[in-house]
């Protein structure tokens, strides 16, 4: 396949998949800016540090309130991580390489990119931020099912599946480097509080159900944290990630990716092997800063290896 191709697949996915991780995150700050007597009022600005667009956005001069935060990730065409350019980009990646996608998945897409580009903020107040969160993570979900369910099992399906759990992965450990220490640290808080936070966190990944169904008990960090970094059955786990994203590099020929295939199985090992209180001794910011720093090393190799042109 040719690296403009692969590179505007695997963009494509990854920047479908960040619109919703990016709905995902507003959720939850959203619902916590609601909790009374202003407990989430500190979670407004959460947004901002885990997509590292805190200076930006203050540069804006745009007031840091809680609707002003979620339109600006919301409908803002300047805030490169916004939904809005974050579809924007992933529609303008799938028209370069509609040959070599479906139709289900251009529809998909570009139904989306019409849609959104027929909201505006005062619209989306009225339809309510909840219900426009979701929205963006049901079209995600649509895009990612038309992929799986009709896209031929070739090298543009790896690059599309490279891209999502990549993303992914990045995502989750973002999530939580900020907001983990805030909450192993808010001893101070009423249990219905601290309960009501960590509840919220586990939603925003999807995992609040599998955390009730896998541990059965009220919710602890240290069971929060071994799920969504070792469990490999929880989807955005980084271990998951991690194992979709080897099986997926195995598939791929070419020796130029032998370095590429080498540093994601270093990293699956770690994860594979690892335990939680080692991983709590080691210190958990540390560990998921050690993380990410992988996954951007893997991203520029992969970058390196299939997507600049020879």
């Amino acid at each position: 396949m040719l690296s403009r191709t692969a590179s505007c697949i695997y963009w494509m996915s990854r920047q479908m998949e960040r619109a919703e991780n990016v709905a995902r995150v507003l959720d939850v700050s959203y619902q916590s800016s609601l909790m009374p007597g202003g407990v989430g009022s500190d979670q407004v600005m959460a947004p901002l540090d885990i997509t590292g667009t805190r200076e930006a956005f203050l540069a804006s001069g745009i007031k840091p309130k809680p609707n002003a935060v979620l339109l600006y990730f919301a409908l803002n065409p300047d805030n490169p991580s916004s939904i809005y350019s974050c579809v924007r980009q992933a529609r303008e990646n799938a028209h370069v390489v509609r040959g070599k996608i479906t139709a289900e998945m251009w529809e998909s897409l570009n139904t989306t990119w019409l849609e959104i580009q027929g909201m505006k903020p005062e619209s989306l107040q009225r339809m309510g931020f909840p219900r426009f969160l979701d929205w963006v993570k049901e079209r995600s979900h649509l895009f990612r099912g038309a992929t799986f369910g009709t896209l031929q099992r070739n090298d543009a399906f790896r690059f599309s599946r490279l891209g999502t759990f990549l993303e992914r992965a990045d995502n989750t450990a973002r999530i939580l480097l900020v907001k983990a220490p805030t909450l192993f640290a808010d001893a101070g808080s009423s249990e219905a509080v601290e309960y009501y936070q960590w509840a919220a966190l586990l939603r925003s990944l999807s995992a609040f159900e599998t955390y009730r169904d896998l541990y059965r008990e009220s919710i602890l960090p240290m069971n929060v944290a071994e799920m969504l970094l070792l469990r490999d059955d929880l989807p955005r786990s980084l271990h998951a990630c991690l194992n979709e994203l080897t099986q997926t590099l195995e598939t791929i020929n070419g020796k130029s990716g032998v370095d590429v295939q080498r540093l994601a199985a270093e990293i699956h090992a770690r994860l594979h092997y690892s335990r939680i209180d080692e991983v709590m001794d080691e210190g958990l910011q540390e560990y998921l800063q050690n993380f990410l720093a992988d996954i951007y090393e893997l991203g520029a190799r992969i970058h390196s290896a299939y997507l600049e042109a020879a």
